[in-house]
């Protein structure tokens, strides 16, 4: 008699379903609610409502995310040291950690400025809580990407958990962006009676409590709605050292580790955009029109990218992308849009956004790619301590973005005692212009020539390396 459980014979015993992806993908909208919030809204909590100088905020990012150096690689090793419990070896971290990071998260909105105008203790408080946010996100974000290695070692099933990752990321992303500006400013007039938008410091800390519930729900959901598959080792005895150097030796590793930076640090810059909607456009809710913008082509490329990536390839498919979004940029550049036609600088978005949804949605499975090639040449199961030199590379593109862009604010003029009750401010809003557009056009250009001369881990290359993998596993098992 057949066993009704026993799968196709060309089907891979460890294939996943839509349901665990789309669970798995709320791990990342948990993730999200709060680091797009903090990303693109904290700063401007720190300028225009704490009134700390732009160089301040630009040095207190500096120092806190050099703390990561070590943070990261910490929470690296202790992942990986930590044997599996019954619901897994990553999983636990998602019920552990997730009620910790979204209460750092809350309290860094909170305006300690109602109780003291001494900007030294104004400053403590925000280096301390900035801080305890970055550990906690790290030490959840950094077992959850290592989850997808472990869910599965199907390649067809990691490009699903990749493509689910970004829906969830998207819904996550998008909703901090979309609706933040319209709870967080408030209306008010300028020395000229002008009506102008100004950020609202209780208004930005009930959208953090908002932020804060929703992503608790969403990383104890993805814990109930995922398993992991590929085992990990019971006593587990990881040469973190060895890890590292074989990390070093390795050319993708290297170009995913700087690619990390690239994008990352993209991502972080276009939060100076709330600067160019508030003082150039004069219009915040032109950051809904944004968000859109940059969400919108994701949502319309995710159905159709598994097929196109099954067809030419992840790294193929993430080059034409950062090729395309790289052309968009240094138009807009060129162009330099008017402050009454900001519908340019909306078009160049999208297009910027469809060439980079493919680099979005690739970007995890390429990720689980390079541990597959790590494991292959070193013969070190090392998930979650690549995970975490990733997630500080991603950081550390944060950082640049951050301090190089508000110290070039700073360099263009921006002073928050007169910008956060203005508008439009002559000189000084044309350069907020020239750094938003400038910035862009230079970093999708450098992303696209890693993926099309750097990366080499081509379709091809990866076959014979996702069938060491698999028989490693059955060997295990």
């Amino acid at each position: 008699m057949k066993d009704k459980k026993a799968k196709p014979e060309n089907q891979h015993p460890n294939k996943i379903g839509i349901k665990e992806a789309a669970g798995y993908a709320l791990g990342d909208g948990g993730n999200l609610f709060v680091l797009t919030y903090v990303s693109s809204f904290l700063k401007v909590f720190y300028t225009d409502v704490l009134k700390i100088a732009t160089d301040k905020v630009a040095t207190l990012f500096l120092v806190t995310r050099l703390w990561d150096a070590i943070n990261d690689p910490l929470w690296g090793a202790i992942v990986a040291k930590r044997p599996p419990r019954k619901d897994g070896k990553y999983r636990p971290y998602l019920k552990w950690i997730a009620i910790p990071v979204a209460i750092a998260q809350l309290i860094c909105f909170y305006d300690i400025s109602k109780h003291t105008d001494n900007m030294l203790v104004i400053m403590i408080f925000a280096y301390v809580t900035y801080i305890t946010f970055g550990m906690m996100y790290t030490g959840i974000n950094v077992p959850f990407g290592s989850l997808a290695s472990v869910i599965t070692d199907d390649p067809n099933g990691r490009t699903l958990l990749s493509t689910f990752r970004a829906i969830g990321g998207g819904i996550g992303g998008a909703a901090p962006l979309l609706l933040a500006p319209i709870i967080i400013y408030k209306k008010t007039t300028d020395s000229t009676g002008k009506t102008i938008n100004v950020a609202d410091g209780n208004g930005m800390f009930y959208f953090a409590l908002a932020m804060c519930v929703c992503a608790i729900i969403f990383y104890f959901a993805c814990y109930g709605t995922t398993k992991e598959r590929v085992k990990s080792d019971l006593n587990p005895n990881v040469n973190v050292k060895e890890a590292y150097k074989g990390m070093l030796k390795s050319r993708p590793f290297i170009v995913l580790a700087i690619t990390g930076v690239l994008i990352s640090g993209q991502l972080q810059f276009a939060s100076l955009n709330q600067y160019l909607y508030k003082n150039y456009f004069c219009n915040t809710n032109l950051s809904i029109l944004g968000s859109i913008a940059q969400y919108l082509p994701m949502a319309l490329m995710i159905p159709v990218t598994p097929m196109l990536v099954k067809r030419f390839g992840k790294k193929e498919l993430a080059g034409f992308g950062s090729m395309f979004a790289a052309i968009a940029a240094v138009l807009c550049y060129i162009i330099k849009p008017a402050p009454d036609k900001p519908w340019i600088f909306m078009i160049v978005l999208f297009v910027i956004g469809f060439g980079y949804s493919f680099v979005s949605i690739t970007n995890w499975a390429v990720v689980a790619d390079v541990i597959d090639y790590q494991f292959v040449k070193t013969g070190i199961k090392s998930e979650s301590t690549i995970y975490a030199v990733y997630t500080f590379c991603r950081k550390l593109g944060q950082t640049i973005a951050d301090y190089g862009g508000l110290m070039l604010l700073s360099r263009v003029g921006y002073d928050p005692d007169v910008m956060s009750n203005a508008g439009f401010v002559s000189g000084v809003s044309e350069g907020i212009l020239k750094v938003c557009t400038i910035i862009p056009a230079i970093t999708y250009t450098l992303i696209w020539l890693l993926y099309r001369f750097g990366y080499p881990l081509t379709k091809e290359k990866l076959e014979p390396i996702y069938k060491t993998v698999h028989e490693s596993n059955e060997v295990s098992d």
